[in-house]
């Protein structure tokens, strides 16, 4: 059997051409809130930080160590919608923070975080109570880890896990800003 081949059917296919990380854009926007400052950063999935601080420099150079691969603008405009939602949830908790995320992170810290989107607005939960929720045999010091973790403040309520004893743990943004959050969800 003779093989025939039309040579102006071999063509060269052009070869698709990669995409740098840094094409991935996050726009965020600084706001001061009754809990000092919030950050805001969105992506084009949804919101991928909700950074609580004292000052705005110190979050937008949390945000840029975060996520040291994205290219990272301010612009209010496009997460304007995202921070009144987030500045409307710290004055008034009672209808929770709905909000399109894009979770960054280890499969387990993403586990961890959807798990604790679970917890209702004015519940604790015990860091082995909750490692039981992921798995019986998770340690209550990995879910801490991955609490901290946690770069989406508020809308990952992390601030919600306390200690077996009823303790207060530390926060990432502050002992000082978890019990006031707890204040505020315990009075809804």
């Amino acid at each position: 059997m003779d093989l025939m081949i039309n040579k102006n059917a071999v063509r060269s296919v052009p070869q698709a051409i990669p995409i740098p990380a840094s094409a991935d854009i996050l726009s965020y926007a600084v706001a001061q809130c009754e809990l000092g400052n919030v950050l805001v950063a969105r992506s084009g999935k949804g919101v991928c930080s909700i950074l609580l601080g004292d000052s705005a420099s110190e979050l937008t150079a949390d945000l840029a160590s975060r996520f040291p691969q994205s290219t990272i603008i301010e612009d209010e405009s496009l997460v304007d919608d995202d921070m009144a939602k987030v500045l409307r949830y710290i004055k008034n908790p009672s209808d929770g923070l709905h909000l399109t995320l894009d979770m960054r992170g280890t499969p387990f810290q993403r586990r961890v975080w959807e798990k604790l989107k679970a917890i209702s607005v004015g519940r604790t939960v015990s860091y082995t109570e909750f490692g039981r929720w992921i798995s019986p045999i998770t340690h209550p010091r990995a879910i801490a880890r991955a609490c901290a973790a946690n770069p989406i403040a508020l809308a990952v309520p992390c601030h919600r896990v306390v200690r077996s004893n009823g303790d207060m743990a530390s926060y990432r943004w502050g002992l000082e800003r978890k019990l006031e959050l707890l204040r505020k969800e315990a009075a809804v």
